[in-house]
């Protein structure tokens, strides 16, 4: 039984749906304003630092959050981690690359940059998923990576570091959200054999 067979997507009200994409582009843009004001406004010297500062913190949240009986998840045991791989390495190089490309660019030129993401998601399902997409959704992408490139041909404050760091964040952005795909599938198909 194949990956795709196994996923049954769950029905849920347009609205619940509405609600749940407009709050999670919310708290994305709140991070990334509160992020790119505490790197340069604040002048915070690491952006290591912080990351890993945030991880701890999010460690500590989801701990405080299982003790109080607000969030259930199981256990931490060495299995888990052998399931989920490489789900962990790819987090900590997105979580580290966004920030390091936070602190380098400005707003916008980061903004446009993460648009190639959608093209590494595209590339990445094809070749990991074995997904096939229609023409149309070919043309769209290539239509937003030609905007993004336009737009990025503009900037007057070229740095290749920054550049790099965008990148290599849309690549671990991509890589994570397909092997989640990969990782769901099986576990979803795991529990319906």
């Amino acid at each position: 039984m194949s990956a795709e067979a196994c996923l049954v997507p769950a029905e849920h009200s347009g609205l619940l749906k509405f609600s749940s994409a407009l709050f999670y582009a919310g708290s994305s843009f709140l991070i990334t304003v509160v992020n790119k004001t505490v790197l340069t406004s604040f002048r915070f010297p690491s952006y290591l630092c912080l990351g890993i500062g945030q991880m701890i913190t999010t460690i500590v949240v989801l701990y405080v959050a299982k003790m109080s009986k607000a969030v259930q998840f199981q256990d931490f045991d060495r299995s888990i981690l052998l399931k989920i791989f490489p789900l962990p390495l790819l987090y900590v190089g997105n979580h580290i690359t966004g920030l390091a490309s936070t602190k380098k660019l400005s707003l916008p030129m980061f903004t446009v940059l993460r648009k190639f993401t959608i093209l590494m998601t595209m590339v990445l399902e094809v070749h990991i998923l074995r997904k096939t997409f229609s023409k149309g959704l070919i043309c769209s992408v290539g239509a937003i990576v030609f905007g993004a490139m336009v737009a990025a041909s503009s900037d007057l404050a070229f740095d290749v570091e920054a550049y790099t760091f965008i990148l290599l964040n849309d690549a671990f952005t991509a890589a994570s959200g397909v092997y989640t795909k990969k990782k769901l599938g099986v576990e979803l198909c795991a529990f319906s054999a």
